[in-house]
């Protein structure tokens, strides 16, 4: 099956190549890589129609949603539950600080302990039903009808949860000032209707501000994603530079390092030859200098002397020889003339040595 089946050369590989990289994301796959596999591209086409942007199937995908939506309808109400309880824990800690600076009104003092003790014994109602539940010994063996005694009277009651409203409605619009100041500092010296106005539209700027957060960050992944494509692509491009680096040196560099090593070693015989001829050219220099043609002459005529003198010696040790062989039979007369002929060698050494000095300085 040709690729030409699934898609377009132009549209529909740019098509695939989205759905891989979004709807697909381990699928890191190139246009050449889909060319190359037509049959599994167009597996890939299909089963897109399949599964949402995050590679779910639809099916689970809509009951993430739901289930989302759940959670979000359960958080909300969590939320409106805590915000009151901890408003009411903020009134009654409010509470414990006045009385210790001012000096409060009857009716101040009464509404701060219904409120205080309507609310210890709901928690602890709260608790033995819990507790009811699990099987487990009620608390102290108090019982539920223990704890409604000591509920305030109904009129105080009453009386005390329409001042609540009120106070936990200035509270809560005090928190809102609160955070919208902090969101922009220059709306801190408006006046409350001003603010009040505003509070309305804060809920809807913070979704717009967590939104361009959030399409912000989904574009830093696909630029992330981006990136480590073409740090891959880089990475393979550099390899392939390295290779053909290393072929060029192989192939030229090392190929002509013989042909280098020949030359230079022709050039370092020739130089050092040079340098030998240099030297023994100063040798004779200094030797020129130093012995003229009269000292040299006087040097001939002793070296001539010396020879002579060395043939006379040469002769009388030959006869010496023939002496030694003569009298070889005989005994302190023979060591005599061993004596008397280890002389005459000593001194024909001696002239002898005397001789090749005298040749060596002259020359």
């Amino acid at each position: 099956m040709a690729s030409g089946d699934f898609c377009s050369p132009g549209e529909g590989m740019d098509t695939l190549q989205k759905v891989c990289s979004k709807q697909l994301p381990p699928c890191n796959l190139n246009e050449e890589d889909l060319l190359q596999n037509p049959h599994f591209s167009k597996l890939l086409l299909s089963l897109s129609q399949h599964v949402d942007k995050s590679g779910l199937s639809l099916f689970l995908a809509k009951e993430l949603a739901q289930a989302w939506k759940e959670v979000r309808l359960y958080k909300t109400t969590w939320l409106r539950s805590e915000i009151l309880q901890r408003v009411i824990q903020e009134l009654l800690g409010d509470y414990y600080v006045k009385i210790q600076d001012t000096d409060l009104t009857s009716e101040d003092k009464k509404f701060h302990e219904t409120l205080e003790r309507r609310l210890l014994v709901t928690e602890l109602t709260q608790l033995l039903a819990h507790n009811q539940e699990r099987e487990m010994p009620p608390l102290l063996g108090l019982e539920k009808v223990d704890l409604l005694e000591l509920m305030p009277p109904s009129e105080d009651f009453v009386w005390m949860r329409g001042r609540l409203h009120l106070e936990v409605e200035e509270q809560l619009k005090k928190k809102c000032f609160t955070l919208l100041c902090y969101h922009d500092p220059s709306l801190d010296s408006d006046r409350e209707a001003l603010k009040a106005a505003k509070v309305w539209k804060l809920a809807e700027t913070l979704v717009s501000e967590k939104q361009q957060c959030q399409v912000s960050r989904s574009q830093q992944k696909e630029q992330m994603v981006l990136l480590e494509k073409k740090s891959a692509a880089y990475s393979q491009v550099l390899l392939r530079c390295l290779t053909l680096l290393q072929r060029l040196l192989q192939e030229h560099r090392l190929k002509t390092q013989s042909e280098l090593d020949h030359v230079n070693s022709q050039y370092l015989e020739i130089k050092c030859s040079a340098m030998v001829l240099k030297l023994r050219m100063e040798e004779l220099k200094i030797l020129s200098d130093t012995y003229t043609t009269e000292k040299v002459e006087v040097h001939r005529l002793i070296r001539d002397r010396l020879e002579r003198a060395i043939c006379l010696q040469e002769q009388d040790m030959e006869k010496s020889r023939q002496v030694l062989n003569t009298y070889e039979v005989l005994g302190e007369e023979f060591d005599r003339l061993v004596k008397e002929y280890t002389q005459l060698k000593q001194a024909t050494e001696n002239k002898r040595w005397a001789l090749q000095e005298f040749n060596k300085a002259y020359r």
